[in-house]
């Protein structure tokens, strides 16, 4: 057996989940992850659930000036996830 270059485990991880296709679902999952580290302790605190639906991250929140204020702010919110992950994958946030 031919000894190849050394692969890290992440590049074999996201190999797999190329092959698989399942790098979309992944990335979905990912970005519900890192909302409260992109809005940050407080905000989250009034976080009730998220989710990704075809590329919707879906947001609930239980103060409603706060829901007010995030509607403002949901393309930077939206800009900073994709940043976050390293390639474009929500198209926009929903506040609810």
């Amino acid at each position: 057996m031919k000894r190849t270059d050394p692969k890290s485990v992440n590049q074999i991880i996201d190999e797999y989940l190329s092959h698989e296709g399942l790098t979309a679902t992944v990335d979905e999952q990912r970005a519900a992850y890192l909302w409260p580290e992109v809005v940050g302790h407080v905000i989250n605190r009034y976080t009730t659930r998220r989710y990704v639906d075809k590329g919707v991250l879906h947001v609930y929140i239980s103060s409603a000036p706060l829901k007010q204020e995030l509607s403002f702010c949901r393309e930077r919110l939206t800009a900073d996830i994709n940043a976050a992950i390293g390639r474009p994958v929500l198209t926009g946030i929903v506040i609810h």
